[in-house]
């Protein structure tokens, strides 16, 4: 399914997931934005994309100047991808809770305060929201309890806002990548068979479905992308 024409912002854009998304989705046609609290990337970004770099999107003052950016650039949106996170292994003994707040905020504030900004372009267009779970939300293993419980929450997000707006014509998917082949995990798991991990390329691939016409029934739904782990 193409996405020519539509407008898709992507909240963590500027890492690997991000970028991976961008080019994927601007493939199929799509125009986009891609927002991330780090500066904008010198290269490997899609030509002609709105790079907005330097936002907070923990918080909702600049989540909204943000989304005023996006329209006042291409004159609408019509989608939203919430990739910005990140990931500490922590156990409760010895960590602190600083780490569940640090977590909270990356991982399921800034798609709350992204989400927020963004739905009355997407009331507008009838548009769709794309959240970025993670397997372990389901079930988490030793030392992921803060990220975990931050993704968990992504989840509940996805349902809640799915039912908010099912019948103002926007859709909410969440998309739960298992383990994703990235340099920062391979470095950290150098001995881990990297053909079993998702690339993202594939989560990209899935994304751009959840974003198109041909998933315009689906919403609410949290859908596994494990690749062979």
């Amino acid at each position: 399914m193409r996405l020519d024409h539509k407008v898709i912002a992507v909240t963590g854009g500027f890492g690997n997931l991000g970028l991976a998304v961008g080019r994927g989705l601007a493939a199929q046609g799509a125009q986009l934005a891609l927002i991330d609290r780090a500066p904008a990337p010198a290269t490997g970004a899609p030509e002609g994309a709105l790079l907005l770099g330097g936002v907070n999107l923990s918080s909702l003052d600049e989540a909204q100047k943000a989304v005023t950016a996006i329209v006042e650039r291409f004159g609408r949106l019509d989608g939203l991808v919430n990739i910005a996170g990140t990931f500490r292994w922590e156990p409760l003994e010895q960590g602190g809770l600083e780490t569940w707040d640090f977590l909270h905020a990356v991982n399921l504030k800034t798609a709350v305060a992204a989400s927020k900004a963004a739905l009355p372009a997407l009331l507008r267009q009838g548009g769709r929201i794309v959240n970025i779970g993670a397997a372990a939300a389901a079930k988490a293993g030793a030392g992921l309890g803060p990220y975990a419980a931050s993704k968990a929450g992504v989840a509940r997000l996805t349902e809640a806002l799915a039912e908010e707006v099912k019948d103002r014509g926007v859709t909410v998917n969440a998309v739960l990548p298992s383990v994703i082949d990235t340099p920062q995990n391979r470095a950290e798991m150098p001995g881990a068979d990297f053909s079993r991990w998702v690339a993202p390329e594939a989560i990209a691939d899935v994304i751009a479905f959840l974003l198109s016409d041909g998933a315009r029934a689906i919403t609410g739904a949290a859908i596994p992308v494990n690749g062979r782990v």
